[in-house]
């Protein structure tokens, strides 16, 4: 039987969102996941790298890498791509799109450098499989050539869409909180599944399904086709096997104490609709119910993605809404909350102080995560 080979894998992440993919690839057995801006290293299968794919909570894509090296010239970057073993990926019928970008780099014409990848992989393959022209009505194997400070990178996507289309979400609401960024918030708050967990602004649920994918150890890629799965030289049955077993580890009767709650009907329509279409309905409950009329009986793990406030007209009703979540601990001994705000001045306006933080991006709003420990009445 031919030894399966090893190929050099990034599963790319979002600025500062790192360290959580770093933990999920080690947790999934990829001892040499290395983490590094924009993304986290590891090695292994295809079949490996489909297994990554199907179960990362926090990471947008897996991409095979292909090449890497400094590239000043259009020659260097031909000499790159041409020297990359295309031959051991794609087959003689196989589709290649070319996407590209480019950024404080020599080479800034995107589109060059997307021709010029184009053509090497094609006269590549081309002298490999003995063919004058590639006939590309097979699979897609979606290559990317991306330039920063003229260092060339060219992977391969295993992926298709991003990571974090799920499946289950079909409309996004007001303030939509993608999904890769409620499943690191949902960790970053350090519920261990073992609290009642409460969305105190639900929304559209986003936080409240990914809670329920961690508790219940569901692959967040369960029910979602990846590009892998097409390609010749992965092994079908192996794949197969792993997304079966990934099935059976789903086990919703794990599923408890999620709840939310938000003013908006029609948001919490949007929620319902979201949490029945993941397969959740009757294991995560939401309800209209303003956050000063939360009082629990036991100690809980909040979570909020409160209004933002862009627009100065809303910004005081936003603040008033800040000052509600100081009462709220309060009234909750022992209970924990976990907020994403792009408001500066949150704490000071909360009465809170958080102690832990993270910087980072929603969409293209500069956000923070904070966490406030529990507090009790003498403070």
């Amino acid at each position: 039987m031919e030894e399966k080979r090893v190929f050099p894998f990034i599963a790319t992440a979002t600025f500062n969102l790192e360290g959580f993919v770093k933990r999920e690839l080690l947790s999934l057995g990829f001892a040499d996941a290395k983490a590094e801006q924009g993304g986290v290293r590891f090695s292994g299968t295809l079949e490996d790298a489909f297994r990554a794919a199907l179960r990362l909570a926090c990471a947008d894509r897996v991409l095979l890498l292909m090449a890497e090296g400094v590239c000043t010239s259009f020659e260097d970057l031909y000499q790159l791509a041409f020297r990359a073993p295309w031959q051991h990926l794609i087959p003689r019928d196989g589709a290649v799109p070319v996407t590209g970008h480019c950024a404080r780099s020599r080479l800034m014409s995107v589109r060059d450098c997307q021709s010029i990848v184009k053509k090497a992989v094609a006269d590549k393959l081309s002298a490999q499989y003995r063919l004058v022209r590639l006939p590309e009505n097979g699979s897609r194997y979606k290559v990317d050539v991306s330039l920063h400070r003229d260092l060339a990178r060219l992977t391969v996507d295993l992926c298709g869409d991003a990571l974090n289309r799920r499946g289950y979400r079909t409309w996004n609401g007001e303030a939509p909180l993608r999904e890769t960024l409620a499943a690191a918030m949902v960790r970053f708050s350090g519920w261990d599944c073992s609290l009642p967990l409460v969305d105190l602004t639900c929304g559209t649920g986003t936080l409240l399904v990914e809670a329920a994918f961690l508790q219940s150890g569901r692959a967040p890629g369960l029910t979602r086709p990846f590009d892998v799965e097409k390609w010749q030289k992965a092994d079908a049955k192996t794949l197969s096997r792993i997304r079966a077993e990934a099935k059976t580890a789903f086990d919703p009767e794990k599923i408890r104490g999620i709840s939310g709650s938000d003013i908006s009907e029609e948001a919490l329509r949007l929620a319902r609709q979201h949490i029945r279409q993941a397969g959740l309905e009757n294991r995560v409950t939401v309800s209209n119910r303003d956050l000063r009329a939360v009082t629990l009986p036991s100690p809980a793990v909040f979570l909020s993605n409160p209004p933002y406030g862009e627009r100065m007209s809303d910004r005081a009703a936003c603040e008033k809404l800040y000052r509600e979540y100081r009462p709220l601990l309060l009234r909750n001994p022992g209970s924990a909350l976990t907020v994403i705000t792009n408001h500066s001045g949150f704490e000071r306006v909360a009465s809170l102080r958080a102690d832990r933080r993270i910087r980072l991006y929603n969409g293209r709003l500069e956000c923070e995560l904070l966490h406030f420990p529990p507090i009790s009445s003498k403070e």
